[in-house]
């Protein structure tokens, strides 16, 4: 797939079209394997074809996803891709009424209960993953004193850097140095919080 810029995502009608969880869970996993039919993916979600293909052309609706060329000789089957390289979702384009944070607030609980059920799942089957890649993956938490212009100067160094590294990655795979390549899932929080001061 040729990956084309990453989307903002900025209407309602469409964040709560990937907001869904077997949409959301469709999504990702074209993503990660780039095109698929909904036989292959009913088949890694555990649901009705019917009804994976239901939610497959929901997601096409609104532009998230897109027809792919076919992988195969089945003309009979449909092939899906992402649509673009990613989604990006900002609070400040859904602060505008009540239905809008209401519907970004759920949204992102359902993005979080789904990256934590991935990270959860890998640490029910770490063993089998072997020790490299057990000593790869981490799972750590900094405590940092910032402003928000030095956070967010954080957060665009980091996404730098991830995306030096994604880059990278595809380019070497392409070239055919596929022996270890794994799918890497990396999940980043930085938020501001406050603790309450003790009472004398």
């Amino acid at each position: 797939m040729a990956r084309r810029e990453n989307r903002r995502i900025t209407d309602l009608g469409t964040l709560k079209a990937l907001a869904h969880p077997l949409r959301m869970q469709l999504y990702r996993m074209l993503f990660v394997t780039e095109a698929a039919t909904a036989s292959q993916l009913a088949g890694q979600v555990d649901e009705a074809v019917s009804l994976v293909s239901y939610h497959l052309r929901k997601l096409a609706e609104h532009g998230l996803i897109e027809e792919a060329e076919p992988r195969s000789g089945d003309g009979r089957e449909r092939w899906w891709q992402p649509a673009s390289e990613g989604v990006t979702i900002r609070d400040q384009d859904f602060q505008d009424a009540p239905e809008k944070v209401a519907a970004h607030l759920a949204a992102s609980r359902l993005f979080l209960a789904q990256r934590a059920d991935l990270y959860r799942t890998y640490l029910d089957e770490r063993a089998h993953w072997g020790a490299e890649w057990n000593e790869a993956a981490h799972d750590a938490e900094s405590l940092l004193r910032l402003t928000a212009p030095e956070l967010a100067e954080l957060k665009r160094e980091m996404q730098d850097l991830l995306k030096k590294y994604d880059e990278q990655g595809r380019a070497r795979e392409a070239a055919g140095d596929t022996e270890g390549r794994e799918n890497v899932a990396l999940h980043l929080y930085g938020f501001p919080f406050r603790v309450q001061e003790a009472t004398p």
